[in-house]
């Protein structure tokens, strides 16, 4: 029987990227778990991330210290504070310069490194904050970068980025956890947690967790400290 083929999975601990995970091992691959350790105020979707690795029985999973907060630039990486007026039009201040950018030329890496050749990642381009580094256009200019700038996709290996959640709203991916039998209440959203473990609930990110499970009809796991 042959082994299962492998796939970098970036797992920030979010709803998003559990999900994402979960689509990659109903597809039939092994999971290398991919989380960073940028610094981020929200350091506890780490141990989210660590929960869902472990369920989701990844091969391996890695949490690569890479303190973005040395450039700053971003309310999750400096002393800016998170919005919590609602969801807006423009490019919020949690927008992390590039994030998505070197998140995936770190998983391109590992999977060169190991012989994968697939690539998944939870963004999302309908419910989310309007970071540019989110669209499709985004991840298929990236997918060429990756043939360009490799030896295997110069050798003729080219990587394939999964983006499943690209055209979800937030509602489909709270059923899409269901579906696939992921517990929602392993995942964490919150750019700003509260004390005691909760979520703000008014921050983009919890709005948008709370705004999916209603709007899915499902029951929202999620401890919040104020009512999005």
């Amino acid at each position: 029987m042959s082994a299962a083929p492998l796939a970098v999975v970036l797992v920030s601990g979010g709803l998003d990227s559990m999900v994402a995970a979960g689509r990659a091992r109903e597809a039939g691959f092994d999971i290398l778990a991919l989380s960073v350790d940028y610094n981020q105020r929200h350091q506890v979707e780490l141990a989210a991330a660590r929960r869902i690795a472990r369920a989701l029985e990844a091969k391996r999973h890695v949490v690569l210290p890479l303190d973005l907060s040395a450039f700053g630039g971003s309310a999750l990486t400096a002393e800016i504070e998170v919005p919590k007026g609602g969801v807006g039009d423009d490019i919020p201040v949690t927008y992390v310069p590039a994030r998505n950018t070197i998140f995936l030329s770190l998983a391109l890496g590992w999977a060169e490194a190991a012989g994968a050749r697939d690539l998944f990642i939870g963004v999302n381009a309908l419910d989310y904050s309007g970071y540019p580094d989110c669209r499709p256009e985004f991840i298929a200019a990236f997918e060429g970068l990756a043939e360009l700038a490799t030896k295997a996709g110069v050798e003729g290996e080219p990587f394939r980025i999964h983006a499943p959640l690209q055209h979800m709203t937030k509602a489909d991916i709270a059923r899409e956890a269901a579906r696939l039998g992921l517990d929602a209440g392993m995942s964490w959203s919150c750019y700003d947690p509260a004390p005691g473990g909760m979520h703000c609930g008014l921050c983009d990110s919890c709005r948008l967790r709370s705004k999916g499970f209603e709007e899915a009809g499902l029951p929202d796991p999620t401890i919040y400290a104020a009512r999005p």
